[in-house]
């Protein structure tokens, strides 16, 4: 199940979401948070819809089907987030993975004020996997994202995360500057209390890259309800995003930033 945005452009949220499960053979059921007005080239208008609403969609969902794993994108709302906390300390939303979305790649803001509190005494205790990218999880920590530039960097801001009371994190480094750390590489890291492994993989020079860190993060729920481990589940989702990254590498859809390959059509 994917708690998050509706994309207009079909790219990221409930839709990369949902494309993503089918591609890995689960099925997705979804809770709207928010429904936003955006394409290629940005956000132009939010709509977040009202906490008790988002409750109620998965209610629906989980009243009635089991739900092997779940993750939550765009929640909009700091009330929303601790709907949603509320939620995940009373059981009701198994193996959950975090994706803290705060910003939109384009720089427009996707979090009420308050949220990043609310991630972090709320909704994250009850984390499984929390997912940030480089600029949310420095946002999560209080430091400049511009002073992340090494895997120490990295490690050392995982476990700050960590604190907030997840079992895993995974920082994902697609918004590291080319050759910040290792020339043609796009590093991810995932650390628990026990655990350290640094996943990376060659660096896809395109332009079609929205939604990876929705995919990914959906990625990885769907390799937790297919009783992956979390390390499988991780390194799993990494291939998954690499490979439509890939595949939509040369797509021409809209003038901005396009879809990645989910489906594998050009695989």
């Amino acid at each position: 199940m994917t708690i998050a945005g509706s994309d207009s452009g079909g790219g990221a949220g409930i839709q990369a979401d949902l494309r993503t499960f089918a591609a890995l053979g689960v099925h997705g059921a979804s809770a709207i948070t928010a429904i936003t007005a955006q394409n290629t080239v940005g956000v132009t208008a939010v709509c977040a819809l009202e906490a008790e609403m988002v409750a109620a969609q998965i209610d629906a969902v989980t009243s009635d089907m089991h739900v092997w794993a779940v993750k939550t994108g765009m929640l909009a709302r700091p009330k929303t987030i601790l709907k949603v906390a509320e939620l995940a300390r009373n059981g009701h939303l198994p193996q959950l993975v975090v994706d803290p979305v705060l910003v939109s790649s384009t720089g427009h803001a996707l979090m009420e004020e308050g949220g990043v509190e609310a991630y972090r005494e709320g909704l994250l205790p009850h984390a499984l996997i929390a997912t940030p990218n480089l600029r949310e999880a420095a946002v999560l920590v209080g430091v400049d994202v511009r002073e992340i530039d090494t895997i120490d960097a990295m490690r050392q801001l995982a476990l700050a995360i960590l604190k907030f009371g997840p079992t895993y994190v995974v920082i994902k480094g697609g918004h590291f500057a080319e050759g910040a750390i290792t020339e043609g590489l796009a590093p991810d890291l995932l650390v628990s209390a026990d655990l350290e492994v640094v996943l990376d993989a060659e660096r896809v020079l395109t332009r079609n890259d929205h939604g990876t860190g929705c995919s990914m993060a959906a990625a990885i729920t769907a390799g937790l309800a297919l009783d992956h481990d979390v390390s499988t589940a991780v390194s799993t989702a990494k291939s998954f995003v690499l490979r439509g990254l890939r595949g939509g590498a040369d797509w021409r859809l809209g003038a901005g930033h396009g879809p990645i390959d989910h489906m594998g059509w050009n695989s």
